[in-house]
């Protein structure tokens, strides 16, 4: 290991350092969008977007009716079509319970769900239809411009008629609850689905809210929950915000990820609150492109993430290209991990100039910050295909990551890194970092690893686990 020591802090100091860092909670100084765009670390592009002309299209007036037995797709689809073909206005969902199938959104079109609209879809899985080599998302849309979902109102995607539950994540009372409800059980008995149909279909779980290929979409307000698979999931959109959003799933919904922006640009996701199965609030990005990163230039303020496996999170895939990343002023909750930044050989690519500041952190069953670059791949240090020894284009590179003023008050492992020996995680700058865990620094294959003002409480020292391909650094 390659440490070396400033003589502003000595690895004593770290393992004497108390925590003084104010109590963790969302910190009540939030910005507006604006404010954040223009304080961002890099040069970062307006995010444009919708406008719609002044003009309502009530779902009743289509036929539509909210007492929660009638279906209406039919009414989704006129009240739709309707306001699309003249141009563009708002499709109002009044209070009430509206049982439909997928809803297709068009260009132009705001959805808007007023206080008390339920919008329930259908747990007949017959009612979605197969678009391709996938099933239909309850909302969905494929090359669209101007489209929104915004209101105060609920889309429930029936999830628990689609998803498998793992018998680990129950208690004894709900696994038992579950098998006297019905559904099936895998061959060892761990495995749970609500019905056989659900257990065939089961690599065809559509995610709840599928934008492909759009351009300026707004989700302001509404709540999105009990989801198939992911919540929302963009792929390959531009200009795109997320404004006070709720996303939930329960924290045992099987890929139940929150939030999942795939291969977008110019994204802004601002003070929402999101409780996952998986990830909460994460980047992927897959395919390269001829004109730089898939996924950049994106902005993350003021967002709570209570149970998910991460609550700020980067990959699996990778391969595209991530840069430019700004996350401010987050709070992550009871998660597995903190920032948790993840991918493997096959599906990596370089994901650069990430600036994260901050964030507080309570309660975390794993790793604070995380840099794995083994995900689910064979252990590090070993290799089974003698190709890994030597970098491709989908290797995994994580380097010049900024992440300052974080507070975490409780986690098995303060900072966990793990690179390939062909490309170690380098350029890792901490600044103003208190964290109270388990395990301080636990390092492997990293290099020119900043520690500056980090204060570290541990119940097992040493302070920092490093063999010899780690450099880090203490000042």
């Amino acid at each position: 290991m390659n440490t070396r020591f400033f003589p502003t802090w000595t690895l004593a100091g770290l393992l004497a350092a108390i925590l003084t860092a104010p109590a963790l909670g969302q910190s009540t100084d939030i910005k507006d969008i604006s404010w954040y765009i223009h304080a961002s670390p890099f040069p970062m592009p307006e995010v444009v977007q919708p406008h719609f002309p002044n003009k309502d299209f009530r779902l009743p007036d289509y036929g539509g009716k909210g007492d929660g037995k009638t279906l209406n797709t039919d009414a989704f689809r006129a009240a739709i079509h309707a306001c699309s073909e003249a141009g563009g206005g708002h499709v109002i969902v009044p209070a009430g319970q509206w049982l439909t199938g997928p809803i297709e959104l068009r260009s132009h079109v705001d959805l808007h769900l007023e206080k008390g609209a339920q919008v329930l879809f259908t747990k007949d899985h017959s009612q979605y239809p197969m678009l391709g080599r996938a099933i239909a998302s309850p909302v969905y849309g494929r090359d669209l411009e101007d489209i929104a979902l915004t209101g105060d109102g609920v889309m429930d995607g029936a999830g628990e008629s689609w998803r498998p539950i793992k018998k680990i994540k129950m208690t004894p009372e709900q696994w038992q609850g579950l098998l006297a409800s019905g559904g099936v059980v895998d061959e060892a008995g761990q495995i749970w689905w609500p019905s056989q149909e659900a257990r065939d279909n089961d690599r065809l779980r559509p995610y709840m809210v599928s934008l492909i290929g759009c351009k300026r979409v707004l989700v302001q307000g509404v709540t999105l929950r009990n989801s198939p698979k992911f919540v929302f999931c963009p792929n390959n959109c531009t200009d795109l915000t997320l404004d006070h959003a709720n996303i939930f799933n329960e924290w045992w919904a099987q890929n139940g990820d929150g939030i999942d922006i795939s291969a977008c640009k110019r994204v802004v996701i601002y003070q929402c609150t999101v409780n996952a199965g998986d990830d909460g609030i994460c980047m992927k990005s897959s395919g390269a492109r001829p004109d730089g990163p898939a996924l950049e230039n994106i902005v993350i303020a003021g967002c709570i993430v209570y149970r998910a496996h991460g609550g700020f999170v980067i990959g699996s895939n990778t391969d595209g290209g991530i840069h430019n990343i700004f996350v401010s002023d987050c709070t992550f909750s009871g998660t597995d991990v903190g920032l948790r930044f993840k991918s493997n050989m096959g599906r990596g690519g370089l994901v650069n100039d990430i600036f994260i500041r901050n964030i507080s952190m309570m309660n975390i069953a794993g790793a604070a910050v995380l840099f794995d670059t083994y995900y689910e791949d064979v252990p590090a240090g070993t290799t089974q295909d003698p190709n890994r020894a030597r970098p491709t284009d989908k290797t995994p590179e994580f380097r010049d990551f900024h992440i300052s003023n974080i507070n975490c008050q409780g986690a098995k492992t303060a900072i966990a890194i793990t690179g390939l020996p062909q490309m170690p995680v380098s350029r890792i700058f901490f600044d103003k970092v208190t964290i109270t865990a388990g395990k301080g620094v636990v390092a492997t294959q990293a290099k020119e690893i900043d520690l500056h003002n980090v204060k570290l409480s541990v119940k097992q020292p040493p302070v920092i686990q490093a063999d010899a391909t780690a450099d880090i650094r203490v000042r």
